[in-house]
């Protein structure tokens, strides 16, 4: 079969077992990979070869899961990371460093805002953050000499915002850059930023791509689609000669997988925020149903949203697949097969009502986290975004009030009901 369907990738995947091998993924745990020419050592370190070395760079592993999750997104080759947070930092660090700037939606997840905005600042990259809703002539006009990326999240976390890639995917174009896009909430399920004119995509896989809340994990895809030659010496990195590796020309070298090269040949080799076997075996297992449980996420996500508009107790509720939402149109565009397991809501009474609420929930878990088959609860103003200002907050759709809830797969009834009883429990 040469053009299996999303979901039976989901399943199968690029792991094909030979006669007599595992039916499921093994995991390889070793650190070295034993060689018996001393060439074919030589040739790993000059990147002539795709052989396995040290896994600190490289491992069976998860090398199966970096082939799937570029197959899942339609890229062109991926690399594994620590964390959601590192693929982040790699993505932006792998073509910005000390005096560069980078353009960056301001309504992004906390703890991304504070790496850019606090610890990439300290590396020497400047961020101007805007806010979506601005006219694309608003948004290029921020643009600098120096500028090297706009970064995105398909769907904003947890503001909710769904991002209009037909006007960023023009805006990159015309400044010549290329458009990175975090695609943790929405997953190559719903949407694939690549189809819309993304150049990079990044997951933290700690999310949905895990599904159960077990493994720490991160993905940068390289889309293949960013002309690196075409921007003149914006990118030296990417088209210059690197002296690390004898001369080689990264570009010139990989072509269309020469960004996931690079992030694996230097900043994957030298700051080391690699990926475990054991956490890529557990990803690997938790994109098999990935299909069926963002489909479910979104189904319940849908029903709670409405049944939260019609109760007393609720002042407002945001969530992209409900009609009256003003991301409703792009929601329908971009993930047209459902909006997401996350709906952000404001208890009557204020940020105190909302504290109560949320501690008076018996089946729903107080955690920090999202994307998990159990539904959960967070207050962002007072955790994730605890490190923004007030100010900073707003402009990131934070308000004190705000509730996120994670919809996990459990019968809506059951779910509904329970958010019922802690509204009930605030009066």
């Amino acid at each position: 079969m040469k053009n299996k369907s999303f979901e039976t990738n989901c399943v199968h995947g690029n792991y094909i077992p030979e006669n007599a091998e595992p039916q499921v993924l093994p995991i390889v745990q070793s650190t070295v990979y034993r060689y018996y020419n001393t060439e074919d050592l030589a040739a790993l370190f000059n990147l002539q070869s795709a052989d396995n070395m040290y896994s600190r760079i490289s491992n069976p592993t998860t090398n199966k899961l970096e082939e799937k999750m570029a197959m899942l997104e339609g890229g062109t080759a991926a690399v594994a990371t620590a964390s959601g947070q590192a693929a982040t930092m790699f993505s932006i660090l792998n073509i910005a460093s000390a005096g560069d700037h980078v353009l960056s939606s301001s309504s992004i997840y906390g703890g991304t805002y504070n790496l850019l905005a606090v610890t990439l600042k300290k590396f020497g990259v400047d961020f101007t953050f805007f806010n979506q809703d601005m006219s694309a002539d608003e948004i290029m006009a921020l643009a600098q000499p120096n500028t090297k990326a706009i970064f995105v999240e398909t769907l904003a976390n947890p503001a909710l915002m769904v991002l209009d890639f037909d006007k960023f995917s023009k805006i990159a174009k015309k400044l010549g850059l290329p458009l990175i896009v975090d695609n943790t909430l929405a997953t190559p399920a719903l949407c694939r930023p690549f189809e819309h004119g993304a150049d990079v995509v990044i997951h933290s896989t700690t999310k949905y791509s895990d599904g159960h809340a077990s493994t720490i994990g991160g993905m940068v895809i390289d889309g293949g689609t960013f002309d690196w030659a075409a921007a003149g010496d914006k990118f030296p990195g990417m088209v210059e000669s690197d002296a690390s590796y004898h001369g080689l020309k990264f570009y010139e070298t990989f072509g269309n997988v020469a960004y996931a090269v690079k992030i694996r040949a230097q900043l994957l080799r030298d700051i080391g925020a690699t990926m475990s076997p054991m956490t890529a075996y557990l990803t690997h297992q938790g994109l098999q149903t990935l299909h069926l449980r963002m489909e479910r996420h979104s189904q319940n996500a849908l029903q709670l949203a409405e049944y939260l508009q019609t109760h007393p107790m609720v002042d407002w509720v945001r969530y992209p697949g409900l009609k009256t939402d003003q991301a409703y149109d792009l929601s329908k565009k971009y993930m047209p097969d459902g909006a997401g397991g996350v709906i952000t809501f404001g208890v009557k009474g204020g940020r105190k009502a909302s504290e109560k609420a949320m501690e008076n929930l018996k089946l729903t878990s107080l955690v920090v986290h999202v994307g998990d088959v159990r539904t959960c609860v967070l207050q962002p103003a007072s955790t994730s975004h605890r490190q923004l200002s007030d100010e900073e907050q707003l402009k990131a759709g934070i308000k004190p009030e705000l509730v996120r809830i994670s919809v996990g797969i459990e019968n809506i009834d059951d779910i509904k009901e329970d958010f019922n009883q802690a509204l009930n429990r605030v009066k």
